[in-house]
């Protein structure tokens, strides 16, 4: 899948997701999403290069790293607690959901249990 396929990919994966917005507070070449105003996904385009940067667990995140040459440290976040993904060969559909609804999960369970729209333990868990 290429870069545009992964960020339309990505983006269809939050329409279900409960409580979600998109900004664009760093300007029209970044699509920021949000739970309960917290920051949980970004699009934009490195130079030439669609991405999609998601929070991740850092010890996810670095077994993401060594198991896919398309997934590297957050682009301008943390590098500990972000990663980010190109289109490429090892990133495909089901990572993509995988990963989008895992940041989602982590950003929800910060926030105080009275404003958490799903319980971050067992949403878009797989039975």
């Amino acid at each position: 899948m290429n870069g545009q396929e992964l960020q339309k990919m990505a983006g269809d994966c939050t329409v279900g997701l409960p409580d979600v917005g998109v900004e664009h507070r760093f300007g029209p070449d970044w699509n920021v999403y949000k739970v309960r105003g917290k920051v949980f996904m970004l699009m934009t385009d490195m130079p030439g290069r669609p991405v999609v940067i998601l929070k991740a667990d850092p010890d996810d995140a670095v077994a993401l790293r060594e198991q896919h040459p398309d997934i590297t440290p957050g682009y301008h976040m943390n590098k500990r607690h972000w990663i980010t993904v190109e289109g490429g060969g090892t990133v495909d559909e089901k990572l993509v959901e995988e990963l989008v609804i895992d940041s989602y999960r982590l950003v929800v369970g910060g926030l105080p249990k009275s404003e958490q729209p799903v319980d971050p333990h067992t949403y878009g868990r797989r039975v």
